[in-house]
């Protein structure tokens, strides 16, 4: 009989701020330790879902990977593709976790990466739900900032053109702008990962940190991470049984509500576009990416690509004008080569993207 509640570890972040690649981390380094993963994604495909069940780990088939449908049951990985999670949890998040604590006796640890813009405070309180609280327990809420978007002042990549076409729309008077929502996911933190610092000298460095520490109590730590490496039991274990405090964290979206503001979030104006296609040439992909970044507003690009005469898939992570591409690990004989790509943004034309990265098809 399973005594101990379940821990839950909720990693939130903007767009692009190393969720994704910390997560993976964390899973390179379960060493046996059963694994829920639940991945709030954004677009159609699963492409983070695929980026943390395909971890090259012993054992990863059974620990986090074979991912089905949810009316399956035998995933550790759930993707709630139907909306922001803070926006849907009785919708979506809790038939999940109901069904994860099904089978409570297989599983040693929970881990929660949010849709970019998600608010953690709702999450939280999810977990006082007495059909949750009784065998699962928040560890830790950890924030992920993008260190160098932080230390220019941006908060997140591109945020003056999101401020400037939240400005255009009367509708969107109540919504938190990028600060308010800095802070509320600060305000609901347990310890504060400060990703990309390979890119930061001491100076930068010092003013993230003096940003990060006006917005925390003294006792949140931050750590600064480069790559997303960081050893699994420095965020993990941590006790913090978050939702016995949140009612007492104050965030902009409580104010909102208790002005009777209509409830908007930012990324509801988001849209996303999915798409797959065959072998590309990876240089004429980067190219053409970079071709519709700068004639779009295109916050984020995510997937892998399927590269001629290569026997591995190649991942592609794009934040602005940012363009990270690795391999990942082999293509499986029975696997059909395809790329696939998820386009983040506002207003995005499906057809022009497709037809602009046909020209990269080999």
């Amino acid at each position: 009989m399973q005594l101990k509640k379940i821990p839950a570890t909720i990693v939130t972040g903007f767009l692009g701020s190393g969720k994704t690649t910390l997560l993976s981390n964390i899973i390179k380094q379960a060493n046996g330790k059963r694994i829920a993963v639940i991945v709030n994604e954004f677009g159609e495909l699963d492409i983070d879902a695929d980026l943390l069940r395909n971890c090259p780990i012993d054992g990863c088939d059974d620990a986090a990977g074979k991912t089905t449908s949810l009316a399956e049951q035998e995933s550790g990985v759930y993707e709630l593709a139907n909306g922001c999670i803070c926006c849907t949890v009785e919708e979506e998040f809790l038939p999940v976790m109901k069904k994860l604590l099904e089978r409570r006796e297989n599983i040693d640890h929970i881990l929660i990466e949010t849709s970019g813009l998600a608010l953690p405070k709702p999450l939280v309180q999810a977990f006082n739900w007495p059909e949750v609280k009784q065998f699962c327990t928040v560890d830790a809420v950890i924030t992920v900032l993008d260190g160098p978007a932080v230390a220019d002042g941006r908060i997140a990549n591109n945020p003056e053109q999101i401020q400037q076409q939240r400005l255009q729309d009367e509708s969107l008077d109540h919504d938190p702008t990028l600060q308010e929502l800095l802070e509320d996911q600060l305000g609901s933190a347990d310890l504060v990962i400060i990703s990309k610092t390979d890119l930061l000298n001491d100076e930068q460095r010092t003013r993230v940190d003096s940003i990060v520490r006006a917005h925390v109590k003294d006792e949140i730590k931050a750590l600064n991470v480069s790559k997303g490496e960081i050893a699994s039991q420095l965020i993990m274990g941590l006790g913090s049984a978050t939702e016995d405090r949140i009612e007492a964290v104050h965030s902009h979206h409580d104010h909102h509500h208790e002005h009777g503001d209509d409830h908007h979030h930012a990324h509801d104006h988001f849209n996303s576009v999915s798409l797959e296609l065959g072998e590309l040439d990876a240089d004429k992909t980067v190219e053409l990416i970079q071709q519709l970044i700068a004639t779009n507003t295109i916050y984020r690009v995510k997937g892998f690509l399927a590269l001629p005469n290569k026997p591995m898939r190649q991942i592609l992570q794009g934040v602005g004008t940012r363009i990270e591409q690795y391999f990942d690990r082999m293509w499986h004989e029975d696997e059909t080569r395809t790329s696939r790509l998820v386009f983040i943004g506002k207003e995005l034309d499906e057809q022009k993207i497709k037809t602009c990265l046909a020209a990269a098809c080999v």
